[in-house]
């Protein structure tokens, strides 16, 4: 794959497992909801439990030395969360962020794992998991080394609409609006860009007609065309 090509919409871990699968899970779990920037986990806490997302999004970071939160990821519906944590045996490695109301199910690091056992074809899912995670993480790297600022947010972008459309239809004209709440600021984060860099950026993307912005909301007019754009470093 190269740095800037799209990645394949796949449903979440939730949608993946079949119906006696979710079930069981359910009844291993507790129902939990989350307010707009609240917590679900901490960055160095024990690993006690697993969360599923139902509904919402969520962002996930990394405090750095200075004490600055880099942004991660961001984790939608039918999203495993803390799982790497809870079977590798370690503290968590980043904090995750309500950037919407959320409702998720909560299941203990004990009930999941038994969970596991009793289902052990749910194993191949949870490493894939975390195989298509650590490529997602490769391929942002390698836009942050071979592209400029306005090509690596419109590919981000382009992620992020594809994400948004898997849980949601396009608008009758074929825009898709993102889903996950993100700040300038987030953005920039994200790809390692300053928050002015990320409005000059998304200047460039609304003039080019491949978005439009309103607070807090990014509205993808031409996917395509903003893949295109990605695409294009020269």
């Amino acid at each position: 794959m190269t740095p800037h090509a799209p990645s394949t919409p796949r449903p979440g871990f939730w949608a993946a497992l079949d119906r006696a699968q979710q079930a069981a899970l359910r009844s291993a779990a507790r129902p939990r909801h989350f307010a707009v920037k609240t917590p679900l986990v901490y960055q160095g806490d024990e690993s006690d439990h697993v969360i599923i997302i139902e509904r919402g999004w969520t962002k996930v970071t990394s405090a750095t030395e200075d004490g600055h939160d880099v942004v991660l990821a961001v984790r939608g519906p039918g999203d495993l969360l803390a799982e790497s944590a809870v079977l590798g045996g370690r503290t968590r490695s980043a904090t995750v962020t309500a950037l919407s109301p959320v409702r998720a199910l909560v299941v203990p690091a004990a009930r999941f794992t038994g969970f596991l056992d009793a289902h052990p074809q749910v194993w191949m899912l949870v490493t894939s998991t975390f195989v298509q995670r650590l490529d997602d993480a490769d391929r942002r790297l390698k836009a942050h080394v071979t592209s400029r600022g306005t090509h690596r947010l419109a590919q981000l972008l382009a992620e992020l609409a594809e994400m948004s459309a898997h849980h949601g239809p396009a608008a009758p004209d074929g825009s898709i609006d993102i889903g996950p709440p993100l700040s300038q600021e987030e953005l920039g984060s994200w790809m390692d860009a300053s928050r002015e860099t990320v409005a000059r950026a998304l200047n460039g993307l609304r003039r080019a007609g491949l978005i439009r912005t309103g607070w807090r909301k990014i509205t993808v007019v031409d996917l395509a065309g903003l893949r295109a754009f990605a695409r294009d470093r020269d």
